[in-house]
């Protein structure tokens, strides 16, 4: 090989080299991937989910998935392990979607800023992957079950579809009275102001029978206050069942089919 033709295979992987660097992270990165946001002056992990067959020339569905009370802190990692993370490892082809998974910092919940920070996050991702504006779907459990609550009545318009599992509206117990309501206290009776406020908006509750918990008559409540005003609503009480009925609930191919099935009314 004489040192022309070197030079030349040289320069070749050199340039090949700084093309893939220039590459666009959504066109080539698809998993978990690790992502910040900043709100207030601070800075946030939280993780996406982009399926390996994404490709930015669709427009594709988000989930923003809210972690329950056990994946709070600041690691960035362990509320993907939990709930709709964990399904997704399980069996990825069952969720062609991107999913959003913020975290809420350590003592606290999914009201004020890490509300703020869970739809920062959406915006985030909408802005860096190509997005399904009207398939945005809003799900999360125990403590993010309450979250889907407290998002959704300030952005109605903005979701699909919800699904709240083992969720409350209301304080059971008195360590949850210093928490900001779902329903701002001069809207009136929280479980009707909640049904009046989300009646257009695709709902499927779950909860557990026996759950221990959260008092399962709280998705009681909330799933009779929504079909009183017409609300489009189903309610899934799973007998026997504990606390634990988000496995249940991400693994079944009826649940996750139907909401891939709702889209956004104008």
């Amino acid at each position: 090989m004489t040192f022309r033709l070197i030079g030349t295979v040289v320069l070749i992987a050199v340039l090949s080299r700084a093309l893939e660097s220039q590459t666009p992270p959504s066109a080539s990165q698809t998993g978990f991937l690790d992502r910040r946001v900043t709100v207030a002056g601070r800075s946030y992990h939280y993780q996406v989910y982009v399926p390996f067959s994404y490709t930015a020339s669709q427009r594709w569905p988000v989930i923003l998935f809210l972690h329950g009370a056990g994946e709070r802190g600041d690691d960035g990692l362990i509320q993907t392990q939990v709930g709709l993370g964990a399904a997704v490892r399980q069996n990825a082809a069952r969720f062609p979607a991107i999913i959003v998974l913020p975290q809420a910092p350590a003592e606290s919940l999914w009201t004020g800023v890490p509300a703020q920070v869970a739809i920062a996050a959406l915006d985030q991702v909408s802005r860096e992957f190509q997005v399904d504006s009207d398939r945005v779907y809003l799900t999360g459990l125990s403590m993010g079950g309450n979250g889907v609550w407290y998002l959704a009545y300030r952005y109605p318009s903005r979701f699909a579809a919800l699904l709240p599992i083992c969720s409350f509206v209301t304080p059971f117990r008195a360590a949850l009275h210093q928490l900001a309501p779902v329903v701002p206290a001069d809207s009136g009776a929280p479980f009707e102001a909640l049904a009046r406020q989300l009646r257009r908006v695709p709902t499927w509750i779950v909860h557990g029978e026996i759950d221990e918990a959260v008092p399962v008559d709280q998705s009681r409540q909330a799933a009779a206050a929504l079909k009183a005003v017409g609300a489009p609503v189903q309610y899934l009480e799973v007998p026997g069942t504990n606390h634990n009925v988000w496995d249940a609930t991400y693994g079944s191919p009826m649940v996750v089919s139907w909401l891939f099935a709702q889209h956004r009314s104008r």
